[in-house]
């Protein structure tokens, strides 16, 4: 089963996501906030990590440098799943490494999680 690590400071769009990607068969594990997801990405050493910018403790940007830096986990893809829609973000984080970039209010959660699956599984 491939696992994703899901860093999502959001209660209700952490369950209702995470219900949607396990019906797609994954295996989530979720952080609330940016320090809590860099450390369960070395940890569980996931498959995928769909991350939020907007995060407590740690900001996206932050956590998205520190997993590019780190020689563990440097190779896991990293989608960037946000609310915020500027192009110097979108640019910004591609320029740190991740491999995608999707706004929240554009999709439901299944729609994200057929998308997750489509793309790398």
């Amino acid at each position: 089963m491939k696992k994703i690590v899901f860093i999502e400071d959001e209660p209700s769009l952490q369950k209702t996501l995470t219900m949607a990607l396990k019906a797609k068969g994954f295996s989530v594990f979720s952080a609330f906030d940016g320090e809590t997801g860099f450390n369960l990405v070395k940890e569980i050493n996931p498959d995928l990590i769909l991350l939020d910018l907007i995060l407590p403790k740690k900001d996206g940007f932050k956590v998205l440098k520190e997993i590019k830096e780190d020689e563990d986990v440097k190779d896991i893809p990293v989608v960037v799943l946000t609310n915020l829609e500027d192009t110097l973000n979108v640019e910004k984080v591609v320029s740190l490494g991740a491999v995608n970039y999707l706004i929240k209010a554009n999709y439901t959660a299944e729609e994200i999680a057929q998308k997750i699956k489509d793309m790398f599984f």
